[in-house]
């Protein structure tokens, strides 16, 4: 951010989990667009069973396009059903992650997807995998054999962050479903809690220098803290106003990928509130040559280890 560094992007194999911002780095080049959605021709099945539990490789999704299309749109259903309990929600939008950051890895399965699912998530579905797949264009090289050297720990609950980004848009004046989207893309809403492999910290990713300059006195690991830093240096760079929230999130990263991802992320939110909830539900997952594995809270390693390795170690026998 602002003073700052060029961006690992060593997270963004983690499935999309976080990026590591606050860059001043030179921007990159824009990501080409997904295939336009082909009209609809099918119905999509709408009551796919939800997972009962996460697993070493997260939930399965299938691969035909009406199947897949069938479980995202039922997925998106409970998310915004507000009768559905925190589990039920919450086992939900961990099923659309994973459709999701599926169909960002193989866009070529996108448009028969979006022809197969309801008109309300036909855009919702096609902005979070274009997210996703700017994201992924960011990242360096290709999956590796190791799993990171990172602490995972349970975010704030949904209704506390939720405050914390509305107090820091009313201080601000930087949109809550803006702040939602950096803490997301950033630290997959605090879940991952380890600095950068460029040193930077806290849920909202601070170079040491910019926080000096902008966290307000405050403690950059503090989900609190770190939302009113994150709003304060956004405001500064014209991120209360629309006319100048590009630019400023363009300071937080310097690549105009980052900014479409950011926005497509709060332009899901500001649609649908309970958007959030799901959001909020994502699980971190890091993509190695032993496939997507699951990061649960608890994982806590302080050096880079074997895939196959902690897979051994925590599958069911």
């Amino acid at each position: 951010m602002g003073a700052a560094r060029a961006t690992g992007l060593t997270v963004a194999l983690a499935l999309l989990a976080t990026l590591g911002s606050c860059a001043d780095a030179p921007g990159a080049p824009d990501a080409p667009a997904p295939p336009p959605p082909a009209a609809a021709t099918s119905s999509a099945p709408s009551t796919p069973p939800l997972p009962a539990a996460i697993g070493p490789h997260g939930p399965t999704v299938p691969e035909d396009p009406v199947a897949l299309a069938g479980t995202i749109a039922h997925a998106q259903d409970v998310v915004a059903d507000p009768a559905r309990s925190p589990a039920e929600v919450a086992a939900a939008a961990r099923l659309a992650q994973v459709a999701h950051e599926e169909l960002a890895f193989h866009p070529e399965r996108l448009a028969p997807v979006l022809a197969a699912l309801p008109p309300r998530w036909a855009g919702v579905t096609e902005r979070t995998v274009t997210a996703g797949r700017d994201l992924l264009a960011m990242a360096r090289g290709r999956p590796g054999d190791e799993l990171p050297a990172w602490r995972i720990v349970a975010p704030l609950p949904p209704d506390r962050l939720r405050a914390i980004y509305v107090e820091a848009e009313g201080r601000f004046g930087v949109p809550w479903t803006v702040l939602a989207a950096v803490n997301l893309v950033e630290s997959r809403m605090g879940r991952i809690a380890s600095h950068s492999e460029d040193g930077a910290r806290g849920p909202m990713q601070f170079m040491p220098a910019t926080w000096a300059s902008y966290g307000l006195g405050g403690d950059v690991d503090d989900p609190h803290d770190a939302v009113l830093g994150a709003a304060h240096y956004l405001s500064a760079n014209g991120g209360a106003s629309e006319g100048g929230l590009d630019h400023a999130l363009k300071r937080y990263n310097n690549d105009v990928r980052y900014v479409r991802a950011v926005r497509a992320y709060a332009e899901v939110m500001a649609a649908d509130e309970r958007a959030f909830l799901g959001f909020h539900a994502w699980e971190v997952y890091f993509r190695t040559t032993a496939g997507r594995v699951h990061l649960p809270v608890g994982y806590d390693e302080p050096r880079a280890i074997r895939a196959v390795d902690h897979l051994a170690r925590t599958s069911p026998r």
